[in-house]
């Protein structure tokens, strides 16, 4: 199953196009599921090694995702099964081999709203350092005011380069977002100010092929290492708000519907394929209008 899984994760990676975050987690899922078939002593060919793909039968993947409901959420276990299920649908393209879980179905998802922080949260978040006296604070500004003028997402925001950037047109080029999309995001001017002042630090040397984002030595910043900071501000900031990277992105959109942004546009900036994904922020924005009708009107 191992040789068969990383044969699968080639054509993944090649014929389909997939990005390599996206190869990377269906490889760490289906591993998982690899070594689950193993600690159970099922699918396991003569040599007890391996696991071998002809003997998985439906059940076998139907407890391991029961196994999994235990521990992890929902999300999670569907995408676990959607992992295996591309990885048989391969082999029947392959080779023709039947998959045994063709017609099975995840379990339903929990409709979440997204994470926000309200424009002045936003607004104390970015400025709460004051002066930017140092290379390190005026890198921080300038992370998050790209994420929050563009609405990146981590991995996009750590990708850019500087040739990405037109200063002149206020445009981002987001090069193979998500779904392998290149997209142009217009930026705000507080955020090309912050680019420019992280620029003149010197630390980043500027050039169109390199890295808009560093570490302090240079070095193409992580985006565990954004998380971490975002946390780092939070935290010196006296919030009390639990804000990822990603609700940033979230804030992003929902501002920019309450303010009148047509949904279209907003698909269009967040790189979303489908409007219906773009459609959930219509829920939260609907919630900030209840909100306000109950405070204005008299009769509310």
């Amino acid at each position: 199953m191992i040789a068969e899984i990383e044969t699968f994760l080639g054509a993944l990676g090649g014929a389909s196009r997939a990005s390599r975050n996206t190869v990377s987690a269906y490889r760490r899922d289906l591993l998982d599921f690899h070594a689950y078939l193993q600690r159970g002593r099922t699918a396991i060919d003569q040599t007890g090694e391996n696991v071998d793909c002809d003997a998985i039968t439906t059940d076998h993947v139907r407890n391991y995702l029961a196994t999994m409901m235990r521990v992890a959420s929902r999300a999670t276990v569907q995408r676990r099964l959607y992992a295996i299920k591309a990885l048989f649908r391969w082999r029947e393209v392959a080779s023709g081999k039947s998959s045994p879980v063709r017609t099975m179905r995840g379990p339903k998802l929990e409709k979440r709203l997204p994470q926000v922080a309200s424009e002045k949260v936003v607004d104390a978040l970015v400025v709460a350092d004051g002066a930017v006296d140092s290379p390190a604070r005026a890198r921080d500004r300038a992370i998050l005011e790209v994420l929050y003028s563009c609405g990146l997402r981590v991995s996009e925001l750590t990708g850019l380069c500087w040739k990405d950037i037109d200063e002149e047109l206020g445009m981002v080029m987001v090069r193979a977002g998500k779904g392998n999309k290149d997209r142009l995001v217009p930026i705000g001017e507080p955020a090309l100010d912050a680019l420019r002042a992280w620029r003149a630090t010197g630390v980043s040397d500027g050039a169109p092929e390199s890295p808009v984002i560093t570490n302090l030595r240079g070095g193409r910043l992580t985006p565990r290492s954004v998380q971490n900071l975002l946390a780092r501000r939070i935290n010196e900031s006296g919030l009390d708000i639990d804000l990822t990277p990603h609700g940033l992105r979230h804030s992003f959109a929902t501002h920019l519907l309450n303010a009148g942004a047509d949904l279209r546009s907003i698909q269009e900036m967040l790189g979303h394929s489908s409007l219906q994904t773009t459609q959930r922020y219509t829920h939260v924005s609907a919630r900030h209008l209840k909100e306000v009708y109950r405070r204005a009107h008299p009769r509310a």
